[in-house]
């Protein structure tokens, strides 16, 4: 079936504007041209059409019966092709991808380096979601995950980023010549980490310490803040403070740092395709880890 010459979009989109406010100059306002060229879009339409949309009155215009009956159906017309239009261009520019985490590496790790990202793809939103509970991504709208574990997780695809280490941190303030010393200050614990410092004291042979007391805390975050403020020492993965290490706000009373039993992941599911989106946030995560 050959194709309907349509009449001009312009003269159309002008007929639309009109219709709306019978006003040339109104309407002409409202598309940024003269109400003469307006007038002239009218005409052109009109014979166009071979049939009079419009009558002058003394208060301006009014429609015609032919006016009338196409008016609702062009402007309509004109309205999806604006929400057609804004769904194209809301898609192109902002991309939206929800990334899971626990709220203590989402505040010590990625916050802090998330400019980064933002200054590469300044299209892409990255949307935080915190918790301890494992994503199920079949019932949940998360698109990936940052895990801390062992890294075998079946239908999921796993990048590793980095291992987890442990060290005790404190407030520069306090002062400690060796493991031992550990007896006079108090031990900070996360509520969700409960064997890091026993890991650690067994690493350093002194399973038997007895600290002066004990403070646990609901987050490493918690704990870590107590730290910085000396309210005594806290064992974390050094990754998670090294801005402080560097600033001198925490630093390290022992050398070195022991390899923890998890790393962190990023995962995935296998039977969703990563989108471009998730790519190129795969691709920046990967490369901030080697640094």
């Amino acid at each position: 079936m050959p194709e309907k010459k349509l009449p001009s979009l312009n003269a159309l989109r002008a007929f639309a504007v009109v219709g709306t406010h019978l006003n040339l100059k109104t309407a002409g306002d409202a598309l940024f041209v003269t109400a003469s060229a307006l007038s002239h879009q009218i005409r052109g339409l009109e014979q166009s059409l071979n049939a009079q949309l419009f009558t002058r009155t003394r208060n301006g215009l009014e429609l015609t019966v032919a006016g009338e009956k196409i008016l609702p159906g062009i402007r309509d017309a004109f309205d999806l092709l604006a929400v057609s239009i804004d769904k194209l261009q809301s898609k192109s520019e902002q991309q939206t991808l929800t990334v899971s985490m626990l709220s203590t590496f989402a505040m010590r790790w990625f916050i802090p380096r998330l400019s980064r990202f933002q200054l590469l793809h300044p299209d892409i939103e990255i949307r935080i979601s915190t918790s301890i509970e494992a994503v199920d991504f079949s019932h949940e709208d998360i698109d990936c995950a940052i895990r801390s574990g062992h890294g075998n997780w079946p239908g999921l695809h796993v990048d590793k980023l980095f291992s987890e280490r442990l060290t005790p941190v404190c407030s520069p303030a306090i002062e400690l010549k060796s493991s031992h010393d550990l007896h006079k200050h108090t031990l900070l614990h996360a509520r969700l980490r409960p064997d890091d410092w026993r890991i650690w004291l067994n690493s350093a042979d002194a399973a038997g310490l007895r600290p002066a007391h004990e403070q646990t805390y609901e987050t490493r975050n918690f704990a870590i803040q107590a730290a910085i403020d000396g309210l005594g020492i806290a064992v974390v993965d050094p990754a998670l403070v090294k801005d402080e290490l560097c600033t001198g706000r925490l630093i390290q009373p022992f050398s070195g740092s022991l390899p923890g039993k998890n790393a962190y992941h990023l995962v995935y599911p296998l039977n969703r395709p990563a989108s471009p989106t998730l790519a190129a946030f795969r691709d920046w995560l990967l490369a901030e880890t080697r640094k």
